[in-house]
């Protein structure tokens, strides 16, 4: 994984886990890239010494791509990577970020069909962004501190998929819009170890909203358990990391995994 930072990212020991468990001899090792100056040099790094692949998170998902040989339809249509693969000598990039937080909120409420918010629009976020889009969101709203970006996203979603989406802007406790269905955190605020608070106003927030962070470490962040203190329907960023890399791992390695060994791993990671 490249990214910064990354130490208390659970997915090395979620992946060593499962390495071990189907006899493979991997590892998977954490880099952290501490600026956009040696992005370069850290993919050709990981090129020259023969990795399988790479993860690539915060905050490169969108610099990592002018170093990279060819990228798949999601990433030309998202602009956004969150994973690698070598493919006959050539990095290719590709993101499942949206596919990921799709299958996760699926297992607690339908998308299609739903208003959605979201918290932030970085690499993650367009990702999410559009395979909420494709997979039958009725709206979509942006809420960013960033107007440029906000506005790219919702532009790009647009185009990409027809779902109306706007942007508004984030100031103070953010005021959800009347009828979102789905809320999801889609910035870093909440991560171990800092647990910063996502600053949303909650009175905004009825029980009937479904609320998804992104966030791996905690499992439950402050964000997610005042959500659940409301008695609001829950979406763990850890359920997300295991759809995610379950893809990842199939794509690396041709074995196709039972979800529940990476379940277990990763509650093993989390030290559950």
């Amino acid at each position: 994984m490249l990214g910064h930072p990354v130490a208390e990212n659970p997915i090395d020991r979620m992946f060593d886990a499962v390495y071990a468990h189907y006899g493979l001899p991997w590892q998977f090792w954490k880099c952290d890239v501490a600026s956009e100056g040696e992005l370069a040099a850290a993919v050709a790094g990981v090129k020259a010494l023969g990795f399988a692949g790479a993860c690539v998170t915060v905050p490169y998902k969108v610099a990592c791509l002018p170093y990279l040989d060819a990228s798949d339809d999601d990433v030309l249509a998202i602009g956004a990577a969150n994973y690698l693969t070598v493919e006959g000598g050539r990095w290719v990039g590709h993101n499942n970020d949206g596919k990921g937080v799709v299958k996760a909120i699926e297992k607690v409420t339908p998308v299609r069909g739903k208003r959605v918010a979201m918290l932030g629009a970085g690499g993650a976020g367009r990702a999410m962004a559009m395979e909420l889009a494709w997979a039958g969101a009725s709206h979509l709203t942006l809420i960013t501190r960033r107007e440029a970006q906000g506005v790219e996203v919702a532009h790009l979603v647009q185009k990409a998929s027809g779902v109306p989406a706007e942007w508004r802007q984030w100031s103070d406790d953010v005021v959800i819009p009347d009828g979102t269905q789905i809320l999801l955190n889609a910035t870093h605020l909440g991560c171990a170890p800092d647990l910063e608070r996502v600053p949303v106003d909650w009175e905004s927030i009825p029980s009937s909203l479904t609320v998804v962070d992104v966030i791996t470490n905690p499992r439950i962040t402050p964000f997610l358990a005042m959500a659940r203190d409301k008695g609001c329907p829950i979406v763990e960023g850890v359920e997300m990391l295991v759809q995610l890399a379950m893809q990842i791992f199939e794509q690396w390695t041709g074995i196709e995994p039972d979800e529940p060994v990476f379940q277990r791993a990763v509650a093993e990671a989390l030290g559950e």
